[in-house]
């Protein structure tokens, strides 16, 4: 293993172009931790708010932008027993996913799964997390309720449209043309709503109130998902595309018991990550190796075109995930 690495770092707060390549030292890992020699990483949401200012890096967390990734094992800190050198896995990542090495939790990689590729297997991570800590842990979706995603044709709306069909919910979404809408009805979406020309409000309560939604997108959405609520529905919030703050009557919350919460991923303590990627293995990794779940790729880049990456991520023009090549299948 070299001493250098090529990596991707953010040279300052801004749009896109202010990625730019770098030599970075490899890590080392720490206790319970791996270094894995990475494949390809997923370009996610967080990476474009950290590389804009607005999401920070916990502090033990490198500078680096990227929270997934693809690879091989490669060192093994003290306390590792459950991975060994030449292992294929895909990780969650505290940061450093954008670069030829990174380190991260042995507890918080997952094998690639059989049948899958690396490139595959580099969308997995982020999104399942995200999806299964806030839709089924948090949220708590049941088999035969109404669940509702926003941006359905997301990398994490194309996850949760197939995880919860999968396990039995009936799964409504919105999304911004008649072609992601179509690629979200054939990932198991029941019904597939254009924002540009029905109101999902109008929708849901046609079907009786959804009992759970999952948004990203908040600002004047909130009180329109409250509306869009069945009595005792329950809200999720991990994201605020078009801002935090609204006015909203509480009321209704108390008359109708309506439950909002939400979360974000990378501030959680390694051990409640680590009990997400158990439940991962058990739940949702099976569904992989029986062909009943694969995540929806978009574009692949070069580890040094991420400003691309990004640029096509904030076009809101991709269907699905993109990844940036680092080392490749190899």
């Amino acid at each position: 293993m070299t001493e250098m690495m090529r990596a991707i770092e953010i040279q300052e707060p801004g749009g896109p172009s202010v990625l730019q390549a770098c030599q970075r030292p490899v890590p080392s890992p720490g206790h319970g931790q791996v270094v894995l020699k990475v494949a390809y990483a997923g370009v996610n949401r967080p990476d474009a708010l950290q590389r804009a200012g607005k999401y920070a890096p916990p502090p033990t967390a490198s500078d680096l932008p990227g929270l997934e990734a693809s690879g091989e094992v490669v060192a093994i800190g003290a306390g590792v027993s459950e991975l060994t050198v030449g292992d294929r896995v895909c990780a969650l990542l505290p940061g450093g996913g954008y670069a030829e090495y990174v380190a991260t939790p042995a507890a918080h990689c997952l094998p690639v799964p059989a049948g899958l590729s690396m490139k595959q297997a580099a969308c997995l991570p982020e999104t399942c997390f995200t999806v299964w800590s806030n839709v089924f842990t948090r949220g708590g979706l049941q088999a035969g309720e109404r669940f509702l995603v926003h941006g359905g044709s997301s990398g994490i709306g194309t996850t949760a449209i197939q995880l919860a069909s999968q396990l039995g919910a009936r799964v409504f979404t919105t999304a911004g043309s008649d072609e992601k809408c179509a690629a979200c009805l054939k990932l198991g979406a029941e019904r597939a709503i254009n924002y540009r020309d029905e109101d999902f409000v109008e929708v849901l309560k046609t079907e009786g109130g959804a009992n759970l939604i999952l948004d990203m997108v908040g600002g004047d959405y909130i009180p329109r998902n409250v509306r869009a609520l069945a009595d005792d529905g329950r809200m999720v919030h991990i994201a605020f595309l078009s801002g935090p703050k609204v006015e909203l009557n509480f009321a209704q919350i108390m008359a109708r018991r309506l439950t909002l919460t939400g979360s974000t991923l990378r501030p959680q303590s390694d051990l409640a990550k680590a009990q997400i990627a158990q439940d991962l293995r058990e739940v949702v990794w099976p569904l992989i190796e029986a062909g009943k779940f694969a995540p929806v790729m978009d574009q692949t880049f070069a580890l040094e075109e991420a400003a691309a990456a990004h640029a096509r991520m904030e076009s809101s023009a991709h269907i699905g995930k993109i990844v940036l090549e680092v080392g490749g299948e190899g």
